[in-house]
């Protein structure tokens, strides 16, 4: 398909995409009404001007309530001072700046060379995707914490690994995921970065301990272990390894266990060949995919931890098997197996994320990233390539006998074009769980709950 070439149309083409994105987003994956976003409102307004503790609130008519760590509710405690609707506000600012930065870090310079009409493509692409969809409609964290940890994978690809650590060490004080990236420093060698992650963690966990200390004592000693708070294990949202054996009902922690050791080793190699390369943004990558499988609960929002990977592929020539694999995460596939995910269709269907995720970790690109740094500074080169073409064109059709070298000059000129660029989709649907469901068929593709 020809893509624009006037400004107008390129203008109607993206006004046409942000009319289908609507649409889609407005039938397709229900609003989750930022039910998260109030969880985290209304525990620290009970704890603040209610007396109430952390993680004794409940949203009223509902079973779900806070589930993170005590710092987490400590870095929310600006959220007393604000109503609900200002919350919402400033949380869709957060998760857009967050995003933001992500994408940034991401993709380098490469952006630039698409200008306006590339960035807005882009846009209209990742609003299709199901967990940035969730994490926004329910006014989650992911995205934020995708941002920490990207700034360390930045300093340490740039050559600023003095500063590394702290991104890492916040993130997982807030959620405990990210403390596998603790592990990929260590796996590096980067025992300096490893240690200032460490600490600040560390540091984070103790503040909590000293403004909530009853909270805190609460939840290392005994929410932390007590995964009903979190939601049933074989719900369908639930995309990590342990989703797809509940949903088995293979009940056995040895078997996890095995499975869990055994895509460490795979994410071990590889994100040891990633960094011997020095290429930062897959070891990265590599490691949010294995957190993202090897966590007892992955909800499909926890899954923007993917978009790393989407844009290795992208940048490393692979654009038809992201779009694919894209496409799918755009779909709420997994939801057609929320009433049963028996049977082979079954097994297939309902776990389509995490067989995506687990060929992520196989096949995502490695040493490709490292190279970016040099190509981002041939940017200007890129873009000069086509004036000097039409240099050479205008001087064939002066000089006709000129006409092998100018080729030749063409040739060159068309070898500085940049990676490709690539174009994602994403959707929305999809419920996720802070504690057992009040009723007896919880969380149906129209319920809400909390991650």
């Amino acid at each position: 398909m020809r893509t624009p070439r006037t400004d107008r149309g390129r203008l109607l083409a993206v006004l046409a995409l942000a009319v289908a994105v609507t649409v889609f987003t407005a039938t397709v994956p229900l609003l989750r009404d930022w039910f998260d976003l109030r969880v985290y409102h209304g525990t620290i307004h009970s704890w603040i001007h209610d007396g109430g503790r952390i993680y004794d609130y409940r949203v009223p008519g509902t079973m779900y309530g806070f589930t993170y760590p005590p710092f987490a509710a400590v870095a929310m405690l600006p959220m007393a001072l604000v109503g609900i609707g200002a919350a919402i506000v400033i949380a869709l600012l957060l998760n857009l700046a967050a995003l933001a930065v992500s994408m940034r870090v991401l993709t380098g310079r490469a952006w630039r060379r698409h200008g306006w009409y590339g960035c807005a493509l882009a846009a209209g692409a990742l609003a299709l995707y199901e967990p940035l969809r969730d994490t926004f409609s329910f006014g989650q964290v992911n995205v934020l914490l995708l941002a920490l940890v990207l700034v360390d994978a930045w300093l340490l690809a740039t050559g600023r690994g003095r500063w590394a650590g702290i991104g890492i060490g916040l993130a997982a004080a807030v959620k405990l995921t990210p403390a596998l990236f603790i592990g990929l420093l260590l796996l590096a060698r980067r025992r300096r970065a490893a240690g200032v992650a460490t600490g600040v963690a560390v540091g984070a966990t103790g503040l909590a301990a000293v403004v909530v200390p009853e909270a805190s004592r609460f939840y290392w000693t005994h929410a932390m272990w007590d995964t009903t708070r979190v939601g049933r294990l074989d719900y369908v949202s639930n995309q990590s390894l342990q989703g797809i054996l509940a949903r088995l009902d293979v009940e056995s922690r040895a078997v996890w266990a095995v499975t869990v050791l055994l895509v460490l080793g795979v994410w071990a190699w590889r994100a040891r060949r990633a960094v011997a390369a020095g290429d930062w943004y897959a070891a990265f990558a590599l490691t949010g995919l294995t957190a993202c499988l090897v966590s007892p609960i992955t909800w499909v929002h926890h899954l923007v931890w993917l978009l790393p990977a989407f844009v290795l592929l992208v940048r490393a020539g692979q654009q038809r098997v992201a779009a694919l694999l894209y496409a799918v995460m755009c779909t709420s596939v997994v939801w057609l197996w929320f009433d049963d995910a028996s049977g082979v269709d079954g097994f297939l269907g309902s776990n389509t994320y995490a067989w995506i995720t687990l060929g992520l970790l196989l096949g995502t690109p490695v040493g490709q990233s490292s190279m970016w740094k040099g190509s981002s500074r041939r940017t200007s080169a890129t873009a000069a390539a086509p004036r000097q073409a039409a240099a050479v064109i205008a001087a064939v059709s002066g000089q006709p006998g000129s006409g092998s070298g100018a080729t030749a000059a063409v040739t060159r000129a068309g070898t500085a074009s940049g990676p490709g660029r690539g174009l994602l989709r994403r959707a929305s649907s999809e419920p996720t769980g802070s504690t057992w469901p009040a009723a007896p068929k919880p969380q149906s593709s129209s319920d809400r709950a909390s991650s």
